[in-house]
């Protein structure tokens, strides 16, 4: 279901009214305000009086902003420092070549963006409390509209900030759970542990529907396959998030589950019809929709049959404002994915994407690689008349709203000296091993397992994996000991291993996102022609058991976190009875389905 990228045919010609005769004319518009049951309120309403506290705020806090501080507020960008007032050397250089500033607090009080992103290279991101204080700073410097203050807390396979924040296992194997409760648990302690740290807003779930097994981008960050069962998680984790204290994004909209390209490096073409996309990539994004999501992110991609100018998403007003404000009835913040990906750089300068997306429905744009050019391009397009002042107004009065329903407003800063004891608790340790004990899936089983006594070589991918299981072995009474041979073993390593197997009564080869003709499946052949039992463990995606043959038995994690290797140790020695359902369908070589939605294997 994938093709080559398609070359533009215009220059964003397709009008709003393109989009809704893709998706039903006009009683798109009547369907979307039925649910509603009002117009959303885009702006101060003039002649009339405010209802309620919260458009007393909004009201009050527009009317007293500048432009140039209102088109602050549609920017979101990454600072470099560990905390707030930086001076170190190389903290301050980058900031001031990127933002013009010194450090966080210089920039933020210059500019007044809307948000602030965290990442663990630019911002330490090491210990609670230096989070915290980090955040504290910020919002300190933010004047009278506090900050959004996010991350990709996706889990799993997107991790921001690591130990001693509580690692779940992510997505996909909350899926395998089959079990919405946990995975709503799941996400409201991970945002009652970053809200403790000072942020605020999450840019999760993740809600594509991953149907191509080649998918180089989301694989294990999708809950599955199935898009009722996406749509089922995706609700319960955005009011998990919310009920922890953070807003939510509900991510790529209009579904990036279906690409062999990766929208960082290239733009990615969506082959669905509109009836494929209502059909499996629009149910997740109506269930978060209705669950209430915070904000939309937009995907970096080419999705013709919903705009046949071959526009990105991003740049798309068919598919943002025609589909998701009209179609889903969305009022909240639509947010760009990262304006330095090359998905939206395709064609367009630096200062010209923020002033499209803007046009496109866009409200917040998301690090802009240049910000300077983007922020007076924005301002430029305004004098211009190309953007009205009302239309950022309309940006801003929702970002004001998200802020003050957030209760970001009411309470921006937190107590950085109670941050450790929220982080990491025994408590949320033990769901998230809780788990990973649960999503463990076991394939296949010709008697191997549970393998309870003997010694066992872990032989494969990841220094760091391998050391764990070998430990977490050791931990279920095994002697066991890790042999890393790679994500492309060579001759040698491979003889390595295979010597090395003579003396184990058990090999466990661990598997990462194979493809047809890896090394990894020769690794595994040659370990299996040793006559030694081989179990497949797939720490990644849990498509490798499609190129791997026959194994003594096969398994799936689904990741690679502490809590899903230990689980594995336990699954294997039969401390733990796998009960992991498969969340997609796992095909051959040849692309029949050889294990199914819904297969897992058990030992009782």
């Amino acid at each position: 279901m994938r093709s080559p990228k398609l070359s533009r045919k215009t220059v964003l010609a397709s009008s709003v009214a393109g989009a809704f005769a893709v998706v039903g004319g006009g009683a798109v518009i009547a369907e979307a305000a039925s649910r509603r049951g009002e117009e959303p309120a885009e702006g101060p309403s003039e002649g009339e009086a405010p209802v309620g506290e919260r458009q007393r705020w909004i009201d009050g806090t527009l009317a007293a902003m500048s432009l140039e501080e209102k088109v602050g507020q549609l920017f979101m960008v990454y600072v470099h420092g560990e905390t707030a007032d930086t001076d170190q050397a190389d903290a301050v250089a980058s900031n001031r070549e990127r933002l013009g500033s010194d450090n966080g607090a210089a920039f933020v009080a210059a500019r007044r963006p809307g948000g602030i992103i965290y990442f663990d290279w630019a911002n330490g991101l090491r210990d609670p409390a230096q989070v915290a204080r980090l955040s504290n700073g910020l919002q300190e410097a933010s004047g009278a509209v506090p900050l959004l203050i996010a991350t990709d807390q996706e889990y799993g396979s997107v991790v921001r900030i690591g130990e001693p924040a509580t690692q779940f296992p992510g997505a996909m194997p909350l899926g395998a759970t089959r079990d919405p409760d946990t995975a709503r648990r799941a996400a409201e302690i991970a945002g009652a542990e970053l809200r403790a740290m000072g942020l605020n807003q999450n840019f999760a779930p993740d809600v594509d529907v991953n149907v191509d097994p080649a998918n180089p981008v989301i694989g294990v960050r999708s809950f599955g396959s199935d898009p009722d069962l996406v749509a089922e998680f995706a609700a319960a984790q955005v009011g998990g998030y919310q009920s922890g204290g953070v807003a939510v994004s509900a991510k790529h909209f209009p579904g990036h589950g279906d690409t062999g390209t990766d929208s960082h490096v290239g733009l990615p073409v969506i082959t669905h019809t509109v009836e494929e996309w209502e059909r499996i990539d629009a149910p997740p994004f109506r269930a978060a929709i209705e669950a209430g999501a915070d904000m939309v992110m937009s995907a970096h991609l080419q999705f013709p049959a919903l705009d046949d100018s071959l526009a990105p998403a991003t740049l798309s007003a068919p598919i943002l404002t025609g589909l998701l404000r009209d179609r889903l009835g969305f009022e909240g913040v639509v947010v760009t994915d990262s304006l330095e990906m090359q998905g939206v750089r395709t064609e367009f300068g630096d200062d010209r994407v923020p002033v499209l997306a803007l046009l496109a429905g866009v409200d917040l744009l998301l690090m802009p690689p240049d910000f300077p050019a983007a922020y007076e391009a924005v301002l430029a397009a305004v004098a211009a008349g190309e953007l009205t002042e009302e239309r950022i107004d309309q940006s801003v009065v929702r970002l004001l709203r998200l802020k003050y329903d957030r209760g970001i407003v009411d309470g921006p800063a937190v107590d950085a000296d109670a941050a450790a004891d929220a982080v990491g608790t025994s408590d949320h340790l033990a769901v998230a091993d809780g788990i990973a004990e649960r999503s463990v899936t076991l394939l296949a089983n010709d008697g191997a397992l549970p393998f309870t006594a003997g010694t066992a070589l872990v032989a494969g991918w990841g220094e760091n994996t391998t050391t764990r299981l070998a430990g977490a072995l050791a931990s279920e009474g095994l002697q066991a000991s890790p042999m890393v041979t790679g994500d492309e073993p060579d001759a040698e390593a491979i003889k390595t291993a295979v010597e090395a197997a003579a003396d184990a009564d058990l090999v466990v080869a661990v598997t990462y996102n194979v493809e047809a003709g890896s090394p990894q499946a020769d690794l595994v052949a040659a370990l299996v022609g040793t006559g030694v039992p081989v179990v497949a463990a797939a720490v990644g995606t849990p498509y490798d058991a499609a190129h791997l043959g026959a194994v003594g038995a096969s398994l799936a994690t689904y990741s690679y976190s502490k809590a899903s290797l230990s689980a594995l140790a336990k699954v294997i020695t039969g401390a733990v009875d796998p009960s992991g359902a498969l969340p997609v369908d796992v095909p051959d070589e040849g692309g029949a389905v050889a294990y199914a939605l819904g297969h897992g294997l058990h030992y009782a």
